[in-house]
C-alpha cells in the first residue's frame, strides 16, 4: 500500500464512506416499510413511476426504492438485504464494477439497481453467463420484481422470435451475454420492423463482468452463412507441415525484432515463438513450400491464401494441444474454454484455423463459414446508455475497465470477516514431485474429513490427478469439460466431509459450494490450484471458493518449475535460486520471494493480453464506426421512412462523380471524352447519349454539363415514379431495393475488412504502422463500398419494371453462428401453425390446400 492510501484509505475505502449516509437512509426507512401490508408495499412501483414521470430523478427515488426491494426481498425469499449488498446496489446503480467476494449474494444485490432502474420504463438487462443461470434467476429473483409489480422475462437460446420479443418487452429481462448480442446482430439483418426483438439498449447489469468483458473480449460474436471455398488446400497444407522441420533462431523472432530489421540466423524450416504465439517460415521453409506448390514466389498477392494456411498449419501442429486447447469427440473437434474448461460445443476458431486443426486430427474438414454480421463484446456493451458489473475478482483488472469500458472498480466490504488462510505456493523442482505432493496432500485432508476442490488448468491435467487418486483408492469427481452436465449438482455437493473435487479452472461458477457440520470443524474447504493461470484474477477466483460469508478454509498453489508460466517466465532466474539452496529432489520450498516473483510474471502477461484486447478494440473502432452508419441506415428504412430524398442525392452523386471521372478539370470542352461518360453512365442512368452541340462550344464548363446531366436525371426519374399508380409503391419499392443491396455490400465488406486485417501486419515489416495503414485502407474501401451501393441502387430503380414484383427479401441463409449455446437444445417450436393437405389454404382462395398453394 502506498503512502496516499495509508493516509486517505484506497480508492474504494474512499467511495464506501461516501456512500454510508445513502445506505444509513435506506436502512432508517426499515421501520416504515414492514409496517406496510402486501398491497401497499406493491402500490409503492405506481407511485414511484407517477413521480419519476413529475420530473423526480432515479437518485431522488433511490432510498426510498431500495427500502421497499428489501423488505419485499425479506418478504418473498425470506432473506434481507445485508448492509454491505446495499452499498454494492449502489455502486451498480451508478455504472461501476461491484468486486463483491464468492458467496457475498451479488444474485439479490442486483435485485436493488434492476427495480429502480426499471421504473424509468426502458427495460434493464440482467446478464449472466449461461442459460441455466439466467433461467434460475429469473424464477427465483424474479419473484421480488413480480410481487412489486414489474414483469420479469428471460431469453433462453432455445426460444423463437416472438418468445423473445415478450421477454425483452418485460421490465427486468435476464439473458447470456451472447444470446443478447446475438439478438442485436440479428436485428439489424431483418427486412421488417415488426421481426425486431430488442426494444434499445438501456441499462445492463452484468454478471461474472471480467468473464463477459475481458475474458470473452478477444472472440467477436459471429453469425455465419455457407461458403463456397474449397476444403482441398487444408489437407494439402496439413500434409506439408508434417514434413517441415521446427528450427530454432539466434534469439526469438519478435513482432519488434522483425520491425527493427534485426538480424537473426535461422536453422529448419520454421520457428515457433511460444510466448507472442506466432510461426514464422524460414527461407529454406519458404522454399520448401515453393516446390510443394509448384509456385516460383511465395510473397506474390496471388500466393497469399497458400501463405495463410501453411502458416494456419503449423499453429494447428506446433501451438494448439488436444486435451488442452481442443478435444475430439464423435469426429468432431470441440474447443475448450480456456477460462472455464467447458466444451463448446457449436463454436469454432475463426479464419480457418478450426479447418486446420480438423485437417491435423485427421477428421472431415468442414466448409468454412462466411461471415454476415459480426460484433465484439467491447463494443457491444459500450453501445447501453449505462452499463455496471458484478464478479469476485476485478481490482486486477481495474485499468482495462476504465480504458475500455468507462467503469472503475469498487471493492464491497464483506458481511463477515474473511478467515480463509491463503498460504505461500508450494514449488518443486519437477512437475512429477509437485503432483505427488498434491495426491499427498489430498489424502491427508481427505483423512481427516476436510474436503478439498482441486482446481486445474486443462482436462489432461485433471484426468492425470484423477488416475493417481484412483491408484490410491481416493474416491473422488471430476468436473470437467467432458462432464460437465452434472456440473452444478457435482459443485453444490464440493462441500460435504470427506469430498474429493477436480474442476477445470472456475467450472462451476455461480454455483456456492456450502459446508457441513463436520467440514468446518475439520478446517472448511481446502483450495489446491494444481498450477498458476495467467491471470491472477482466475487464481483468485479458484481460492473464492473457499471461505465464504465467514466459513473456515484454506488455499494453496502447487507449482513447478516445469509448469508453462514457469517454463516459459522467468524459471531460470527461480532455477538458480534452488540451485544454490541446494534444494534436494522431491524438497519444497515455501519462500515469499518465490511467490512474488511468480507474480511478477503474472502481472506480466496480464499487461500484455490487455495490450492485445486494447490493440484489437482500436482495429475493431473502425469497423464499429462503420457498423453504426449501415445499421442506422438500415433502421431508416425499416422504420418505413421515406427514402425519396436519399434517392435523389445519390442520383445526383452519381453524375457528379462520373463527370468527376471522365473529364478531367481545366480540359477544353472539344477534349471530353464523351464516349467514355455515356459507357460509364447510360448504364446506371439511362438518358440519351450525351452530345455537345455547336451552340455550346469552347466556353461550355464542366460545372454547366454536371447541372444540365443531374436536372436531366432527375426528371428521368421523376417520370419512372410516375408510371406508378401510387407514390406509396415506388416509396416501398425504394426501401426493397436499398435494404438488398445494402446487405449484400456490407456482408462483403466485412469478409474484405477481415482480410485486410490478416494482411495489414506485414506492413510492420516497411517500416509502417499496421493500424494506422489499416485505418486508411478500411476508410477507402468504406467509402468504395458506399459508392458501390449508390450506383447500385440507381442502377436497380432505373430499371425496376411497374409490372414488377418487388419484394424484400433476406439476401443469406444463417447457417449459425460461432458460440451456438452448449446447453442441450429444447425442441424447436414452429413459429406459424403446420398447414395439413386437406385444411383450407392460408392464401384465402377457399380450396383445400392441396388442391391450392400445396400442389408443389
Amino acid at each position: 500500500m502506498g503512502l496516499v492510501e495509508k493516509m486517505f484509505g484506497t480508492h474504494s475505502e474512499r467511495e464506501i464512506k461516501r456512500l454510508t449516509s445513502t445506505v444509513d437512509k435506506i436502512e432508517g426507512l426499515r421501520p416504515q416499510m414492514t409496517a406496510l401490508s402486501d398491497a401497499d408495499l406493491r402500490d409503492k412501483t405506481k407511485e414511484f413511476k407517477k413521480r419519476f414521470s413529475a420530473g423526480e430523478t432515479l437518485d431522488d427515488l433511490l432510498p426510498e426504492a431500495y427500502a421497499v426491494v428489501r423488505e419485499a426481498a425479506r418478504r418473498i425469499l425470506n432473506t434481507e438485504h445485508y448492509r454491505v449488498q446495499l452499498f454494492g446496489g449502489l455502486v451498480l446503480h451508478q455504472g461501476r464494477i461491484a468486486e463483491m467476494k464468492t458467496g457475498e449474494g451479488k444474485t439479490q444485490t442486483c435485485l436493488l439497481p434492476a427495480y429502480l432502474n426499471a421504473l424509468a420504463g426502458k427495460g434493464v438487462h440482467v446478464v449472466t453467463v449461461n442459460d441455466y443461470l439466467a433461467k434460475r434467476d429469473a424464477e427465483w429473483m424474479g419473484q421480488v420484481h413480480e410481487f412489486l409489480g414489474l414483469k420479469v422475462g428471460v431469453v433462453l437460446n432455445a426460444m423463437n422470435n416472438d418468445e423473445r420479443r415478450d421477454a425483452y418487452q418485460a421490465d427486468v429481462t435476464y439473458i447470456t451475454n451472447n444470446e443478447l448480442g446475438f439478438d442485436y446482430l440479428r436485428d439489424n439483418m431483418v427486412i421488417y420492423k415488426e421481426q425486431l426483438v430488442q426494444r434499445g439498449l438501456h441499462y445492463a447489469i452484468v454478471d461474472e463482468v471480467d468473464s463477459v468483458l475481458i475474458d470473452e473480449a478477444r472472440t467477436p460474436l459471429i453469425i455465419s452463412g455457407q461458403s463456397g471455398k474449397s476444403t482441398k488446400l487444408y489437407e494439402a497444407c496439413d500434409i506439408l507441415a508434417r514434413k517441415l522441420e521446427r528450427g530454432s533462431a539466434s534469439h526469438e523472432m519478435t513482432k519488434m525484432a522483425a520491425i527493427m530489421k534485426e538480424e537473426v540466423e535461422e536453422t529448419g524450416d520454421f520457428i515457433v515463438n511460444e510466448k507472442d504465439k506466432i510461426v514464422n517460415l524460414t527461407e529454406q521453409g519458404i522454399k520448401k513450400v515453393e516446390d510443394f506448390f509448384h509456385i516460383e514466389n511465395l510473397a506474390e498477392p496471388e500466393n497469399l491464401e497458400i501463405q495463410h494456411n501453411i502458416i494456419l498449419a503449423l499453429r494447428a501442429h506446433n501451438l494448439m494441444f488436444k486435451d488442452q486447447d481442443y478435444v475430439v469427440k464423435d469426429e468432431e473437434v470441440l474447443i475448450v474454454d480456456e477460462f472455464t474448461g467447458r466444451i463448446m460445443p457449436g463454436r469454432r476458431y475463426s479464419d480457418g484455423l478450426h479447418q486446420a486443426i480438423e485437417a491435423k486430427e485427421h477428421v472431415k474438414v468442414k466448409r468454412e463459414s462466411k461471415t454476415l454480421a459480426t460484433v465484439t463484446f467491447q463494443n457491444f456493451f459500450n453501445k447501453y446508455d449505462k452499463k455496471s458489473g458484478m464478479t469476485g475478482t476485478a481490482l486486477t483488472e481495474e485499468k482495462e475497465f476504465r480504458d475500455i469500458y468507462g467503469m472503475d472498480v469498487v471493492e464491497i466490504p464483506t458481511n463477515r470477516p474473511m478467515i480463509r488462510n491463503d498460504r505461500d505456493d508450494a514449488v518443486y523442482k519437477t512437475r512429477r514431485e509437485k503432483l505427488s505432493a498434491v495426491i499427498e496432500e489430498i489424502e491427508q485432508s481427505q483423512k481427516k474429513g476436510q474436503p478439498v476442490l482441486v482446481g486445474t488448468i486443462t482436462i489432461e491435467a485433471s484426468e492425470e490427478i484423477s488416475t493417481l487418486l484412483r491408484k490410491r483408492g481416493i474416491p473422488h469427481n471430476v468436473l470437467n469439460a467432458k462432464y460437465h452436465e452434472q456440473e452444478a449438482e457435482i459443485v453444490a455437493q464440493a462441500g460435504r466431509h470427506g469430498a474429493v473435487t477436480i474442476a477445470t479452472n472456475m467450472a462451476g461458477r455461480g454455483t456456492d459450494i456450502k459446508l457441513d457440520e463436520e467440514s468446518k470443524a475439520a478446517g472448511g474447504l481446502k483450495i489446491i490450484g494444481t498450477e498458476r493461470h495467467e491471470a491472477r484474477r482466475i487464481d483468485n477466483q479458484l481460492r473464492g471458493r473457499s471461505g465464504r460469508q465467514g466459513d473456515p478454509g484454506e488455499s494453496r498453489f502447487y507449482i513447478s518449475l516445469e509448469d508453462d508460466i514457469m517454463r516459459l517466465f522467468g524459471s531460470e532466474r527461480l532455477m538458480s535460486v534452488f540451485n544454490t539452496l541446494g534444494v534436494a529432489d522431491g524438497q519444497e520450498i515455501e519462500h515469499k520471494m518465490l511467490s512474488s516473483a511468480i507474480e511478477k510474471a503474472q502481472r506480466k502477461i496480464e499487461s500484455n493480453n490487455f495490450g492485445i484486447r486494447k490493440n484489437l478494440l482500436e482495429y475493431d473502432q473502425v469497423m464499429n464506426e462503420q457498423r453504426e452508419i449501415i445499421y442506422s441506415e438500415r433502421r431508416q428504412v425499416l422504420n418505413g421512412e421515406s427514402m425519396r430524398d436519399s434517392v435523389y442525392k445519390m442520383i445526383v452523386d452519381t453524375v457528379e462523380g462520373v463527370v468527376d471521372k471522365c473529364i478531367p478539370e481545366d480540359l477544353p470542352p472539344q477534349e471530353w471524352d464523351l464516349e467514355e461518360l455515356n459507357q460509364v453512365l447510360l448504364p446506371m442512368i439511362p438518358l440519351k447519349p450525351v452530345e455537345l452541340t455547336q451552340e455550346q462550344g469552347e466556353g461550355y464548363k464542366k460545372a454547366e454539363l454536371k447541372q444540365t446531366l443531374k436536372e436531366m436525371a432527375v426528371k428521368l426519374y421523376e417520370s419512372k415514379e410516375a408510371e406508378f399508380p401510387e407514390p406509396e409503391q415506388v416509396r416501398e419499392i425504394e426501401r426493397v431495393v436499398l435494404l438488398k443491396v445494402i446487405d449484400v455490400k456490407w456482408m462483403s465488406h466485412i469478409d474484405d475488412i477481415d482480410q485486410l486485417r490478416q494482411g495489414v501486419g506485414l506492413q510492420a515489416y516497411g517500416q509502417k504502422d499496421p493500424l494506422v495503414e489499416y485505418k486508411m485502407a478500411a476508410y477507402d474501401m468504406f467509402n468504395e463500398m458506399i459508392q458501390g451501393i449508390q450506383e447500385d441502387t440507381v442502377r436497380l430503380l432505373f430499371n425496376v419494371k411497374v409490372e414488377q414484383k418487388v419484394e424484400r427479401e433476406q439476401v443469406a441463409k444463417v447457417t449459425g453462428t460461432n458460440k451456438d449455446d452448449s446447453l442441450v437444445k429444447e425442441p424447436k417450436k414452429r413459429d406459424i401453425q403446420k398447414v395439413y393437405p386437406n385444411d383450407p389454404c392460408p392464401c384465402g382462395s377457399g380450396k383445400k390446400f392441396k388442391q391450392c398453394c400445396g400442389k408443389n
